[in-house]
């Protein structure tokens, strides 16, 4: 806070009378002000404040996908009696975390209304004033909300783990080929291993089969990984570390 008078120089008021006022407003002195403080402070908080949101907007990105019909495996919560999509009736809109998505442009906009405060005419102009009764209780009501909006996403969310389950299985087992090639490189080095799986993933894709059972078919890979080996290194657990 500064309470220095038109330009800052206490002209009219005195340092003590300034502060006895920001101690009573439970506010620290501005060790450097004109007639107003420097709109760096309001622009830092409008920084931090769209940071905020862009992570909840992270969080809110990765449901919305997940919730797509063809992976399916975490739904945000749908309430008893709420409509999905007005056109496509099996459709359930993701429209909670479609809501923080934008909000969170909403508060990158206001921070670079921050620091377009910053510079000011004869460092007291206050074109600043007019944006920041708009931008500053918005932002701020508007972080509150979407934090509400996370948790209670977060906290009711649908997971469905049959889905996550089937869709590790697609397409043909492939995601396992990086688990199979660091335990093949151990026998017969990296650059041939990798060599040895991706050829095997090529077949895959081709024959339309199970990248196991193309393995357990390659002699090569066979000699150096046992049957029990190959099969267990195709079970989602051993990412759990």
């Amino acid at each position: 806070g500064a309470i220095s008078g038109a330009v800052g120089p206490y002209a009219s008021l005195g340092p003590d009378f300034e502060a006895r006022v920001l101690e009573g407003l439970g506010l620290e002195g501005e060790p450097v002000s004109t007639q107003v403080v420097p709109r760096d402070r309001h622009a830092e908080l409008l920084s931090a404040i769209a940071l905020a949101g862009a992570g909840l907007e992270r969080f809110a990105t990765e449901i919305r996908h997940l919730q797509r019909t063809e992976v399916r495996e975490v739904e945000e919560p749908f309430r008893a009696g709420q409509k999905g999509s007005s056109a496509m009736p099996h459709k359930r809109n993701p429209i909670t975390t479609e809501r923080i998505t934008g909000l969170a442009r909403v508060l990158r906009g206001y921070a670079q209304t921050g620091l377009e405060n910053v510079a000011l005419w004869h460092e007291r102009d206050i074109s600043h004033s007019g944006a920041e009764r708009v931008v500053l209780p918005d932002a701020t009501i508007l972080l509150d909300y979407m934090q509400h909006l996370a948790l209670r996403v977060a906290r009711d969310m649908t997971v469905h783990e049959d889905r996550m389950r089937a869709n590790l299985e697609t397409p043909a087992g492939l995601i396992m080929a990086e688990a199979v090639m660091m335990a093949l490189a151990t026998h017969v080095g990296r650059g041939v291993a990798h060599r040895l799986v991706e050829s095997a993933c090529r077949r895959a894709h081709e024959q339309g089969r199970h990248l196991r059972d193309i393995l357990m078919e390659d002699e090569t890979v066979c000699d150096r990984l046992s049957p029990e080996t190959i099969s267990g290194l195709f079970e989602p657990e051993g990412y759990l570390g």
